[in-house]
């Protein structure tokens, strides 16, 4: 992935014709826009400024990146995306769409766990597990008995640990690092392998084969939000600053029916709600005016309408750089900062050619 301080004369044919093929597509490169993000400081400054000295602190939060269709909010939350890795964060960008509906939010967690990133290589929460495990098979020795217990106690007492992500973690060190008992096979264990990351990546496990592994609980609608917090968690523990989710295209939801709106609108709440009391926590929504608007949109919840109605009032209201509310429809790029990009992206395009 290209870092912020990459220049576009680093790039390769091959990664400038991809660049070339995706926008020619419609789709944003996610993997470049460093290259030719231009404008905007204002926002993203005090967007790195919040993540660095108030949620790597313990803060927690929630922005709502508003804009009309072509004013950039993709490309905008990639941007955020190549901040918060470069600032030490996990982060997780996801598409809400039909099969991944914000109304089932045990979809939307397998989704976040599968485009986790971080200090790690790959992408995924299985990535990061066996990342770790294989931060602990460098040490000097591995794990014996009494340091998988201590690590089991540390793991447990972690802030806002769910007891079934820590046992499914100590499983994995055991899985791993015990030698098979008698008349145990190589297969039974790599069997049972899989069934801990299924289960870290909200898949379909059955309790009777989470058993063996002091794990008692599915990932479901009632525990997924605790078991991200968990996931937190054990990111920080892990060495990361805390986590970011970008949620692209909330608008989906207006076009659902009424029953599955309320319900979608009901996990935003929710969400909201779970910052005030979560740590190390940042949540994007990307929406179009229209779910501030419409009739269909956040106002027809008043669970949620009664927590965000000021986020409505402040399209008419100076532009707060530090609010809850991101106005890109607002703050639309400059002739000049268009005249640069165009330069940029000619740029990619003779290197590409």
């Amino acid at each position: 992935m290209m870092t912020m301080d990459t220049a576009i004369t680093d790039l390769n044919p091959f990664q400038a014709r991809n660049i070339i093929e995706e926008m020619r597509k419609g789709s944003v490169p996610a993997d470049y826009v460093p290259l030719f993000t231009v404008g905007r400081s204002n926002w993203l400054n005090f967007i790195e400024d919040d993540l660095v000295n108030y949620i790597a602190e313990g803060g927690a939060k929630v922005r709502f990146l508003h804009g009309g269709y072509g004013d950039g909010k993709t490309h905008f939350m990639s941007v955020i995306r190549h901040i918060g890795m470069r600032q030490g964060f996990a982060v997780s960008f996801v598409v809400l769409t039909r099969d991944v509906p914000i109304h089932k939010f045990e979809a939307v967690y397998q989704s976040i766990v599968q485009q986790l990133q971080g200090d790690f290589p790959g992408i995924g929460i299985r990535s990061l597990l066996n990342s770790w495990l294989s931060s602990l098979a460098e040490k000097d020795t591995v794990p014996e008995r009494d340091e998988i217990l201590n690590l089991a106690e540390t793991l447990r007492n972690l802030p806002e640990m769910n007891v079934n992500f820590a046992n499914g973690l100590i499983a994995l060190v055991k899985n791993r690092f015990s030698p098979l008992e008698e008349g145990e096979l190589q297969e039974e264990r790599t069997e049972s392998r899989e069934t801990l990351f299924r289960w870290f990546e909200g898949g379909k496990v059955t309790k009777r084969e989470l058993k063996p592994f002091s794990v008692f609980e599915v990932v479901n609608k009632a525990n997924s939000k605790q078991i991200l917090n968990s996931l937190n968690s054990f990111l920080r523990f892990y060495g990361h600053k805390g986590i970011i989710l970008l949620l692209d295209e909330l608008e989906t939801v207006l076009s659902q029916a009424k029953s599955i709106r309320n319900a979608a609108y009901e996990n935003v709440r929710l969400l909201i709600d779970n910052t005030e009391h979560a740590a190390y926590f940042h949540i994007f929504f990307a929406i179009i005016p229209e779910v501030l608007l419409s009739e269909k949109g956040f106002k027809s919840y008043d669970a949620l309408w009664s927590r965000v109605r000021s986020i409505g009032q402040q399209q008419d209201q100076r532009l707060n750089y530090r609010g809850v509310l991101v106005d890109l429809h607002r703050t639309p790029l400059k002739s000049e900062e268009l005249i640069t990009l165009g330069q940029s992206l000619r740029q990619i395009h003779q290197i590409s050619y």
